[in-house]
């Protein structure tokens, strides 16, 4: 089965965070990963952009009740209807989660995946306990796989 890696992170962000995400939507895609995310525009679009321009599947978790709202680099979007409420979903499916920038929206995630003994890193984001902090792409997505295979 593959594994499921969650981009988290806000749909306002400053321009070189949505450089990070692609990137990292790139590394999580060539290790063969599913990337997941909430679906919308920001941290989530530019991740999943970098995953689909590697190959990889990309999975939306939305959280209207419509498909169309999905940005156009999702494959599969699942149109919730949930709101907010949809930030458990995504961190009960994810494996691992990445985090990068983000507000409040992003800290219920992390603390949701956290709750869940999920392995948590960050970039430039809530540097709270359980966070495991990066400062690149290649060393977030390093610290996801190896958190998974030492689960």
């Amino acid at each position: 089965m593959k594994r499921v890696i969650a981009v988290i992170g806000g749909r306002r962000v400053k321009r070189g965070l949505l450089t990070v995400a692609e990137e990292v939507g790139r590394l999580i895609a060539e290790r063969g990963a599913v990337l997941m995310c909430g679906g919308l525009g920001g941290i989530m679009e530019a991740a999943a952009k970098g995953a689909k321009h590697a190959g990889g599947l990309t999975l939306g978790i939305l959280p209207q009740d419509d498909k169309e709202s999905a940005n156009p680099y999702i494959d599969v979007p699942v149109a919730t209807g949930l709101g907010i409420g949809r930030n458990v979903i995504i961190a009960r499916t994810a494996d691992a989660v990445v985090a990068i920038g983000g507000q409040y929206g992003t800290l219920s995630e992390i603390a949701f995946s956290l709750q869940l003994k999920k392995t948590v890193v960050g970039i430039q984001t809530w540097d709270i306990d359980g966070v495991l902090m990066a400062e690149t792409p290649e060393e977030a997505v390093a610290k996801i796989f190896d958190g998974l295979t030492g689960s």
